[in-house]
This record gives structure tokens, C-alpha cells and sequence, in this order.
């Protein structure tokens, strides 16, 4: 069975994801802005518009991108999506996740990874994540939720140069 990679929504007491939009950019650039969000990424500068655009179409383009909404307030968080999906080993990718500093430590993440985890379980065996070498703070977060690192990795994000990036592991099991 083939995942919809781009469901309708996803939704959970407290977060709706739903597929990504081209009018968002500008909603999802307000959040992306912040220098902080991106200091220990691998792309320090994709708080630049110019840098979140190429960010931005990579998302569209993927059709697994979703837009991270908080539905207590209706505000958008952030973005996160789907991709590299194999159907011949039952894997695919969880990545390319921001949520706005208001929303950090405040159990968001692992409620949004949850939610993913859950929907996408139902097609896969394993998920992946490439984490930046020195994205600590995403490294704790994965490790929270149980993700295993396995693997280092050169990863070209769309339109950028590759940077060194640790893979991590969630099974189904």
C-alpha cells in the first residue's frame, strides 16, 4: 500500500499539519526569519529570504511538505514534511522540520513527530532523519523520541551544497 504523502491533515489536540500552499510563503517566512532557528543548522543563512525561497520551493516541489499549525491559537508554527520515500524497502524521511522558538521546549516537537510517526507506520518499516552534524538541539530531540544514530552522511538539501549530516532510525517495532 502507497502513502499519500500530502493528506488532507493531520491532526492532533493540539496541531493540524496540512498540506503546504504557495500563499503560505510569506506567513512561513515571518517564523523563518529569526537567525536563531537556523544557528546550528547546516544552513545558517536560510533565515535570508533569498535562502528560505530555494527552502521554500523544495517544499512545494517535494509534495510531502506540510504547514504546522497550532490549533489553540490558529498560528502557524512551522513546516515539516515527507520525502525519499522507498516503497521497495518500506523506508522514507522525516525532515526539513522548523517550528518558531515560541513553540521550543514545549513538547511541540515530539507531539508533531508523533503524529507523523503514527500516520506513517501504516506504510513503512523504518523512517530516517538527516540531522546536521552540529544541530545539537534537533539531536536531542530525536534521541527523545527514541531515533537511534546510525550513519554519517554528506546530504545535498535542494538546491544547496552538502553538508555532513547524521543519519537516525525510528522502526516500526
Amino acid at each position: 500500500m502507497t502513502p499519500n504523502l500530502q493528506p488532507i491533515h493531520l491532526k492532533t489536540e493540539n496541531l493540524l499539519l496540512r498540506p503546504l500552499t504557495q500563499t503560505d510563503f510569506e506567513t512561513l517566512y515571518n517564523i523563518a526569519s529569526d537567525p536563531m532557528l537556523w544557528e546550528q543548522h547546516p544552513n545558517k543563512y536560510r533565515y535570508k529570504k533569498e535562502e528560505f525561497q530555494n527552502y521554500f520551493e523544495g517544499a512545494i516541489l517535494s509534495q510531502g511538505a506540510f504547514i504546522i499549525i497550532d490549533t489553540t491559537t490558529n498560528q502557524t508554527m512551522g513546516c515539516t514534511r515527507f520525502y525519499d520515500h522507498d516503497p521497495t524497502n518500506k523506508t522514507i524521511l522525516i525532515g526539513y522540520t522548523f517550528i518558531g522558538r515560541k513553540y521550543w521546549g514545549k513538547g511541540y516537537n515530539q507531539s508533531l513527530k508523533k503524529l507523523m510517526l503514527d500516520y506513517i507506520f501504516q506504510y513503512v518499516s523504518s523512517v530516517y532523519f538527516h540531522i546536521g552534524n552540529q544541530n545539537y538541539r534537533s539531536q536531542k530531540a530525536i534521541e527523545k523520541i527514541g531515533a537511534k544514530k546510525i550513519a554519517e552522511q554528506q546530504v545535498e538539501y535542494y538546491g544547496e551544497t552538502p553538508k555532513m549530516n547524521y543519519i537516525y532510525q525510528i522502526n516500526k517495532n
